[in-house]
């Protein structure tokens, strides 16, 4: 049986807590221009730049 998942995270510094569920990590498929395969980009951004991450 699998362990449930806790939504709250465990911390002392409750701000910081808050703070850390403002950033996504977006993957983005990028196809290299050199042998036409398709690589993947992660990176960890503020929910307000995903778009802007993206377009980019």
């Amino acid at each position: 049986m699998a362990k449930a998942a806790k939504t709250a995270i465990k911390t002392k510094d409750q701000k910081a807590a808050s703070e850390a569920k403002n950033w996504t990590k977006v993957v983005r498929t990028v196809r290299s221009p050199k042998t036409g395969s398709y690589t993947f980009k992660e990176s960890i951004v503020h929910k307000d730049k995903v778009n802007a991450f993206l377009k980019s």
